[in-house]
């Protein structure tokens, strides 16, 4: 498993590498935000740490470039910028977890497992999904609402994904932090309701209304 490192501060960068070596990882390293994402790009990667705060290039950006041609490719933040909103920003960025510096190397290698476990999980055997006026092609990330296909960023579509897999069931915040983000669960953080809401209007956009359904105090479901 090889895993790259984008960071800046050399001390923490060989601190992490020296920790997920000695789980079993290869690790490479960039001190900027401008070879590392050449390395990202031009290298086979089960995973991305990624500082934001970063030389010629800043880490948003790299994340953005990142994701524009490796869509599939996990990254993990690991920033010292702490507000909530720098958390919700990096990870409707398309950041698969954020976690804030300082951190304890035990919680960093827990969550670099779940994500890679998560990533590697093997694909379905039916690449399509369906329910109601919604088409979900896995394979070409593509989804069908009465006809029209969505633009939906790669967390919408995740979402719809799961919610077609378990619809008809009430899934909880928390389920849809550690199915989607994992993440831990942070009842000040908003980032799912943002990416529902747009979901939601996307939906209602091509005519699929009240269809996912927010039950109070329960979490979301999908059923008509």
């Amino acid at each position: 498993m090889k895993i790259l490192i984008i960071e800046d501060d050399q001390t923490t960068r060989d601190f992490v590498a020296k920790g997920l070596e000695e789980h079993g990882y290869t690790v490479d390293q960039a001190e900027d935000g401008r070879n590392g994402l050449m390395m990202a790009i031009s290298s086979e990667y089960q995973l991305i740490i990624l500082d934001r705060m970063l030389p010629y290039l800043d880490g948003m950006k790299v994340l953005s470039a990142i994701k524009a041609t490796h869509e599939d490719l996990p990254v993990l933040i690991l920033s010292a910028m702490d507000t909530v909103e720098d958390r919700i920003d990096g990870l409707q960025a398309g950041s698969d977890d954020y976690l804030i510096k300082p951190f304890a190397l035990a919680e960093l290698l827990a969550r670099v497992d779940i994500i890679i476990r998560r990533s590697q999980r093997q694909a379905p055997q039916n690449n399509s999904l369906g329910y109601d006026c919604l088409e979900v092609d896995l394979r070409a990330h593509r989804v069908i609402c009465n006809r029209q296909e969505l633009n939906l960023q790669p967390k919408e579509f995740q979402l719809i994904q799961y919610f077609i897999e378990h619809s008809e069931q009430v899934v909880s915040r928390m389920r849809l932090f550690e199915s989607i983000w994992s993440y831990h669960f942070d009842p000040k953080t908003n980032v799912i309701d943002v990416h529902i809401a747009n979901l939601r209007r996307k939906l209602e956009e091509a005519g699929c209304c009240d269809i996912l359904h927010t039950v109070r105090g329960a979490g979301y479901v999908l059923r008509r």
